[in-house]
């Protein structure tokens, strides 16, 4: 792909980005956010938020099945927005759900395992996020950079716990999230073994260390 092509391809992306931010501003402009505006606005941005992140961990997958080199230069930037929404998500929760209330969010977090998971994927989000520059990837070295970052597997895993965990039975949305993301992840896993196997089969055999018989027994 030219490079004009990455760059029309990076705006569509922040376009499709935004785009939720924008109809949830336009909802609130218009007074349309139904009858629970906190419990509408904080399910809006979970959901996008885990919208955006399963998206992100398609890229790999994408590049895998059909050995196209484009969703890779977009991972970084779809992580970052799913950082982002995620913040927003955890916000209206903190200010406008609890408005600082410590003690009680504490109590919610210890009590409730669907804001345990859920503030537990918001914090793995934070070292990803502020890693996410190529002057991080320097520092740390390439091979350390990809082991921090694969904790987004563990950070997909908790989102869709926290969704699971937080919907009611009748809603069949998180099922589905938890179905693409057991896809994506045996995607992943299979590529894994396939490289294993192919490193294996081009490892050097150890050579045959049988000692020789001795010198009689070689005449006789």
């Amino acid at each position: 792909m030219t490079r004009r092509g990455r760059v029309a391809l990076k705006a569509l992306v922040w376009a499709a980005c935004l785009g939720p931010l924008a109809v949830l501003a336009y909802r609130a402009a218009t007074d349309d956010l139904t009858a629970n505006p906190i419990s509408f606005v904080t399910n809006w941005l979970g959901d996008w938020t885990l919208r955006i992140l399963l998206t992100s961990l398609a890229m790999t997958p994408l590049r895998i099945l059909f050995r196209w080199s484009w969703p890779v230069t977009l991972r970084r930037l779809l992580g970052l927005f799913a950082f982002f929404y995620a913040a927003l998500h955890f916000s209206v929760w903190l200010v406008l759900d609890h408005f600082f209330a410590w003690g009680q969010m504490g109590a919610d977090i210890v009590k409730r395992p669907y804001i345990t998971v859920g503030l537990t994927a918001l914090v793995l989000m934070i070292p990803l996020a502020a890693t996410s520059t190529a002057g991080a990837i320097r520092r740390l070295g390439g091979t350390r950079w990809q082991w921090l970052h694969r904790l987004v597997y563990v950070i997909g895993v908790c989102a869709v716990l926290h969704y699971l965990w937080l919907a009611k039975k009748a809603n069949p949305d998180p099922y589905y999230y938890a179905a693409a993301l057991a896809l994506l992840l045996a995607i992943r896993a299979g590529e894994w073994v396939r490289r294993r196997e192919a490193r294996m089969s081009r490892a050097p055999r150890p050579r045959d260390t049988k000692p020789s018989p001795p010198e009689g027994e070689r005449a006789g």
